[in-house]
């Protein structure tokens, strides 16, 4: 029998339909087609970015937009915002419009062109979630921005367009639609229960362990109660904060850990496993909310959104995310792996 599931937080529905059971070896991914050539991610070809706004790895002395580095953050060349310009908003009629001012950047995060985050070092690792909070504190002194999204599109199929690996972030000068949907749904929690919503889910997840894929003494990942794709992943902080520019030097070490072991076992149970990873983080201007927890989703892209799912907003998974976990959990890593959650 099918069942419908509702997220706790911005009230959504999802169907789970549950004779579909599908397991990890049911979901097929095409080996993608390496196109090779030319790519501008990769050292030696940085004339070809606009300058580098971040950098890291270079020895002392070397001069910017140069090779030697481990990571690095440039303005995307074709911007969906610009940031040159004044905000300004206005009506027509009904309707209101505002000048597309705002930042695009690309975080190259390594120089090894065929390296993810699912290979990388740990050490590396720890580089790529500095330099989003870096550049979120950076922006942040901007007064037309009132959000950053950071997100990651791993694979063709979660619309990658380059083969190198890279993560991206875009400054906007509103908040997002489901970030203020998940704000309103997490304030009503709290107002009622005087809890932060997000603090009773891991409590509960650790107590039951039936959704956690694995932990450590600062992050739990989850297979999500009502999952919008088949093996839906939320790392959560343990300790309370609304911001992820608060997060300090010691989180940064176990939150590589915690993702490098869930993309591992990700791809593992699921070899060439395309997904998109996304930040939720609370609104620049509003540093610090009891009611409201910083945390990524991971989203694998493993069935097509289509007519019902557009009609609707439901969305249809064929896995459980008990299912989900527990493949995820049974997973065998090998050396070098963590299983801080076993």
């Amino acid at each position: 029998m099918p069942e419908l599931r509702r997220d706790p937080i911005v009230g959504r529905w999802v169907i789970i339909a549950k004779e579909r059971g599908k397991r990890p070896h049911d979901f097929v991914v095409p080996e993608e087609k390496v196109k090779g050539g030319f790519c501008p991610l990769c050292p030696g070809h940085e004339y070809t970015t606009p300058p580098e706004v971040l950098a890291y790895g270079r020895p002392p002395g070397a001069p910017p937009n140069s090779p030697g580095w481990t990571l690095r953050v440039v303005p995307n060349k074709f911007p969906a915002l610009r940031i040159e310009g004044e905000l300004w908003k206005e009506g027509e009629g009904i309707y209101d419009k505002m000048n597309g001012i705002g930042a695009h950047e690309v975080i190259i995060e390594t120089p090894n062109h065929h390296e993810t985050l699912a290979d990388m070092p740990l050490d590396r690792l720890v580089q790529v979630f500095w330099a989003y909070r870096d550049r979120m504190v950076d922006l942040s002194r901007d007064s037309r921005f009132r959000y950053v999204i950071i997100f990651k599109n791993q694979g063709r199929a979660a619309g990658a367009s380059l083969e190198h690996s890279h993560s991206q972030l875009i400054a906007l000068p509103i908040v997002p639609l489901l970030v203020s949907q998940e704000l309103k749904g997490s304030k009503l929690y709290y107002d009622y229960k005087e809890r932060c919503i997000f603090c009773d889910i891991i409590r509960q997840e650790l107590q039951t362990g039936t959704r956690v894929v694995c932990e450590n003494h600062e992050f739990v990942a989850i297979c999500a109660f009502a999952p919008r794709q088949p093996f839906e992943m939320w790392v959560i902080p343990k300790r309370h904060h609304s911001d992820y520019r608060s997060i300090d030097d010691a989180q940064f070490q176990a939150l590589a850990e915690i993702f490098s072991e869930i993309l591992k076992r990700l791809q593992s149970a699921i070899p060439r496993c395309p997904y998109n990873f996304v930040l939720h983080t609370a609104p620049l201007r509003e540093p610090y909310l009891e009611h409201y927890h910083w945390h990524f989703e991971i989203l694998p892209k493993l069935t097509q959104i289509a007519g019902f799912e557009w009609g609707t907003g439901f969305y249809i998974t064929p896995t459980t995310p008990e299912d989900a976990a527990h493949f995820l959990r049974e997973i065998k890593l090998g050396e070098g792996g963590h299983n801080g959650g076993e």
